[in-house]
């Protein structure tokens, strides 16, 4: 009997060990919240709107300063031509003393063409002539001429000195004999040829030579003439 009543004790002790409490402790926390319910809370958007009640560029009073009137001030295209969009008579800097800047300038110097062939200058024919030309003259005439279209042939421009050699026929003679050549691919130097034989008649020879002195080089023509 006292085995049975021990057994029972221990029973209802291990049950009431598992039995939900009864004290303080039972009572449920429940805590309400409410969303929307402060008033710093916002749920439809961003409502912000700036003071012109649209948007606009920030920089636009970078631009203008105040008080600006575009009819007072001058034209977004006013010397947009620069210098070279001179209005009228107007040509150079508005400076004191210099107003009418090249109205009464005078040039100094600056390269002067020779018109006259150097003292003591040889020609003398290249064993190979650059062009042979052939003309005819009536003996009777006064004389025939052609026109000489020479080519330049240096990269810059050079003074060129014209003449025929010593042992040509002395009824040629070369116009004008002194001058400025252009340079390659420029417009060619005409020279006027000319062979007056004075009523002979005949072949003659005359070997015409064109010198380059700043280049080093000639160029040479045969030019032979037919006296009839």
């Amino acid at each position: 009997m006292k085995i049975s009543a021990i057994l029972a004790a221990s029973a209802i002790s291990c049950t009431s060990a598992f039995a939900p409490s009864t004290g303080l402790n039972n009572r449920a926390s429940i805590t309400a919240v409410s969303l929307g319910k402060e008033g710093n809370v916002e749920f439809g958007g961003n409502t912000w709107k700036p003071d012109s009640e649209k948007m606009g560029s920030t920089d636009t009073g970078d631009y203008f300063p105040e008080g600006y009137d575009a009819n007072l001030n001058p034209d977004f295209t006013e010397g947009m031509g620069g210098s070279s969009m001179g209005g009228g008579g107007d040509r150079g800097p508005a400076l004191p003393g210099m107003e009418n800047l090249g109205d009464d300038a005078v040039m100094m110097g600056g390269i002067e063409e020779n018109t006259d062939i150097p003292a003591g200058m040889e020609f003398v024919m290249s064993s190979v002539p650059d062009g042979d030309i052939a003309m005819d003259v009536a003996a009777s005439s006064k004389g025939a001429e052609l026109l000489l279209s020479v080519k330049p042939v240096c990269m810059g421009f050079e003074d060129y000195y014209a003449a025929f050699t010593t042992d040509s026929h002395l009824s040629f003679t070369v116009n004008p004999c002194a001058g400025r050549m252009d340079r390659r691919g420029g417009e060619a130097t005409e020279l006027e040829v000319r062979c007056n034989p004075q009523g002979r008649a005949g072949t003659f020879v005359g070997n015409l030579v064109i010198n380059l002195p700043e280049d080093n080089s000639k160029i040479c023509y045969k030019i032979t003439a037919t006296s009839f």
